[in-house]
């Protein structure tokens, strides 16, 4: 196991996979290293869903000021937009974990070629290649 996979431990301290000489692409090591990776990501997003419910339950107050009503309010909207955005990233992650059994993770959804370690390990829910990635944002600016 790596160093990210210690309990607590955030997604994004782990140590970079050191690949070694011709070492396969998508290996068990990597593979092993990007689900650890991608268990963290997804238990720490949990924590935080749980963090909310509970903060949401314990400060849900009636207040008589209506200014003060408001900023609870506001503050309850910001904190759900960003659960729902954290949703549907989890969503993302169970989508990578599906393609690591399947054997599908690290190789581009479009043309088919590696993503690459580094790349991956930016953005483990990758599925583009940089070059397909920069196409589909370069369709989408001109889509406006």
């Amino acid at each position: 196991m790596t160093d990210s996979s210690k309990t607590g431990a955030s997604p994004f301290s782990f140590k970079p996979y050191q690949e070694k000489e011709g070492e396969e692409y998508m290996n068990a090591d990597q593979l092993e290293h990007f689900e650890t990776i991608l268990k963290n990501w997804k238990g720490e997003l949990m924590h935080e869903v749980d963090r909310t419910v509970h903060h949401m339950q314990d400060d849900a107050s009636n207040f008589p000021d209506p200014n003060d009503r408001a900023s609870q309010e506001s503050e309850f909207s910001l904190e759900l937009r960003t659960r729902d955005r954290e949703r549907r990233l989890i969503k993302k992650i169970d989508e990578s974990l599906k393609e690591i059994e399947s054997g599908d993770y690290g190789f581009c959804e479009s043309c088919g070629i590696e993503i690459g370690i580094r790349r991956l390990e930016a953005r483990p829910t990758a599925s583009l290649c940089i070059d397909c990635k920069t196409l589909d944002e370069i369709r989408e600016k001109q889509m406006g």
